[in-house]
């Protein structure tokens, strides 16, 4: 048995590893794996093409990728004030801002992992649009992109697609990697996410994938089973930033992980998967380094890592595997996904 404390320096907080928790005996709920094979087309799914959404508008029959504003977002450009204001010292505002939904194609049954290269590539164009698009109104301090995939991250609709938040605050997590990035540079001149990059090289045992200007890795102090980060090898601050070439790089490597991780259980892979880019505040974001992290719930086919003391009330993931054994299991793995495989 191995008790371990691995330090988070992008979060700044330890992760525990107790890797042999795996394996204690489990008598809790599980997770049914999804085995019905759905269609290209639904008739009643509000993001296939040509359908009427909830709010009554027709989509286009789009053929590629298809962006609209969420018909029931979080957050608006004309958001009302918020009165009266809370009692004592409590605060409020209006939540100002913008929600999109970005549907990868126009196949209901097509994930973002049976994409073509071609595909994901303008995916990531269409992404560096909105961004920049997003980031330069008045008002929007950050671009939130993200997919939620998957019934057991809450997912209401299988039609592959994913979101645009564009806030009037930094998210907490983007906001802590940015003062620790920034306290980095400044003490040792050097980025903090290079850092992490050349350890795992160093290491090795925990790459995924690699070409000349991209790397997949389950990073030294991952807190899920199979967490990985997709990330450029040039510091960049946000997926704008991509050049033509490393558009291509990038594309080729977040389809060999997201294949993988349909391959590991020859089922769609379960993830939350979200860019890591600097605000658009205005502010210097120079030592912020792009990338992508990608968060599966499951640590065994029907298995759910579960939030509990440590994570909810302590602040503090505890991990029930290696990193290293994961990442050697997803390296193991074909770059063909099973269901092109088995046609």
């Amino acid at each position: 048995m191995v008790w371990e404390e691995r330090w988070h320096p992008l979060r700044e907080e330890w992760v525990i590893v107790a890797a042999h928790r795996q394996s204690r005996p489990w008598q809790g709920e599980t997770v049914a794996e999804q085995a019905v094979e759905l269609p290209a087309y639904v008739a009643d799914c509000y993001l296939c093409p040509g359908n009427v959404r909830a709010s009554g508008v027709r989509n286009p029959h789009y053929v590629d990728t298809f962006v609209f504003e969420n018909d029931f977002p979080c957050v608006a450009v004309d958001a009302p004030a918020v009165e009266p204001p809370p009692v004592g010292f409590y605060r409020n505002r209006a939540a100002r801002g913008i929600a999109r939904v970005v549907c990868y194609s126009p196949k209901h049954n097509v994930g973002l992992a049976e994409l073509d290269q071609r595909a994901v590539e303008r995916l990531l164009v269409v992404w560096q649009e909105q961004y920049r698009e997003l980031g330069a109104l008045a008002g929007v301090e950050h671009v939130l992109i993200f997919e939620n995939k998957g019934e057991v991250v809450g997912v209401s609709n299988p039609h592959p697609h994913g979101q645009i938040y564009a806030t009037n605050f930094v998210f907490k997590t983007i906001e802590q990697e940015v003062r620790a990035s920034e306290r980095y540079w400044r003490e040792r001149g050097r980025g903090l996410f290079e850092e992490v990059i050349r350890a795992e090289q160093e290491d090795g045992r925990r790459i995924i994938y690699e070409n000349e200007g991209a790397i997949v890795f389950i990073p030294y102090f991952a807190r899920y089973a199979y967490e990985t980060y997709v990330a450029p090898k040039r510091r960049c601050a946000s997926v704008s930033d991509l050049r033509d070439g490393e558009v291509g790089d990038f594309a080729a490597a977040l389809r060999e992980i997201l294949v993988r991780y349909d391959n590991l259980w020859r089922m769609p892979f379960p993830y939350v998967l979200v860019l890591h880019q600097a605000p658009t505040d205005g502010g210097d974001y120079r030592a912020f380094h792009f990338h992508i992290e990608i968060h599966p719930p499951l640590r065994q086919p029907h298995l759910l890592k579960y939030l509990a003391g440590p994570e909810i009330g302590g602040g503090n993931f505890l991990s029930d595997t290696a990193p290293e054994e994961k990442a050697a299991e997803l390296r193991a793995l074909s770059n063909v996904h099973y269901k092109r495989a088995r046609s």
